[in-house]
């Protein structure tokens, strides 16, 4: 047996019925014209209210189909819009990161020139200690690739810190701003010497680090420039420490103390060129580094 077909009477079918009827009225009522006089008033008073509700409702089928259909087209739209923006944003999120990286190889290009004299390896940083700062961090290249303790580390515009541990693919860094650190600096202006001290309550104030054992006649003002120095025990010599901020003489009367900010941004650090050079010393060197 066939299978019956389940009848759906839609408005539309409802409209098209109702529609005939009042065209059939209409034909009756024109051959008929003198017999059907008497219902003339019937039809004014219930076929033509009837043809004006069927118009209505005719036109708000159209407007609700019409309306469904839009809806349907926005959502539709809606969709591929939003996928549209999410591919976008996706290609953004490439361009900024590859942007980021891009500039990030210049910065290191810029910097393995600026001290092309030494050999040096890049690296990335894997790990760093608690904070915001960058004291002390972990590389993702060691032994393997050449790299040993007391090499210096160069990242921004100079002098980050130096190797203190070593394993076969990774590295640790003791980076100058670390309490830990002493590095025997200079004036490029002068050539007075001093000691860059690492102080963790300055970097967290305002983002200095001491400098101390400055002659109290040395001529060493704010705004000069401080490279490590020739007598560094483990520090290559002429490397860019920072800038001298303000300068003061020590209670004693026979040294002065200053401040100085890094040249290097230990905040946002992530890719750094390790001098593979190490410095050589007699055993007997100061102990400033």
């Amino acid at each position: 047996m066939k299978n019956r077909q389940n009848f759906e009477f839609t408005p539309k079918m409802l409209l098209i019925v109702l529609t005939g009827i009042c065209i059939l009225l209409l034909a009756v009522s024109t051959v008929f014209k003198n017999s059907m006089k008497p219902f003339s008033a019937i039809a004014g008073t219930f076929v033509v209210p009837m043809q004006d509700g069927i118009n209505s409702f005719g036109i708000w089928v159209d407007d609700h189909m019409g309306s469904v259909k839009s809806r349907k087209e926005l959502q539709k739209e809606n969709k591929e819009l939003a996928k549209k923006v999410e591919q976008l944003t996706r290609e953004n999120e490439e361009l900024s990161s590859d942007k980021k990286e891009l500039d990030s190889l210049r910065e290191m290009l810029k910097l393995d020139q600026q001290y092309a004299g030494y050999k040096k390896v890049g690296a990335k940083i894997i790990s760093k200690g608690s904070g915001n700062w960058y004291h002390t961090f972990v590389l993702n290249k060691g032994t393997a690739d050449g790299i040993k303790v007391n090499m210096n580390v160069l990242a921004g515009n100079g002098l980050v810190g130096i190797v203190t541990e070593t394993g076969r693919n990774y590295a640790k860094v003791r980076a100058i701003i670390d309490d830990n650190s002493s590095v025997s600096a200079k004036s490029t202006r002068t050539g007075d010497t001093c000691v860059a001290k690492g102080n963790s309550e300055s970097v967290e104030k305002d983002g200095t680090i001491d400098v101390t054992y400055i002659s109290k006649d040395a001529d060493i003002k704010a705004g000069d420039e401080l490279v490590t120095s020739h007598i560094s025990s483990k520090y290559l010599e002429g490397i860019r420490i920072g800038t001298i901020e303000e300068i003061s003489v020590d209670s004693s009367n026979l040294t002065k103390s200053a401040r100085v900010t890094p040249a290097v941004d230990f905040e946002h650090l992530e890719d750094v060129l390790v001098i593979t050079d190490l410095k050589q010393v007699p055993k007997d060197a100061e102990s400033a580094d």
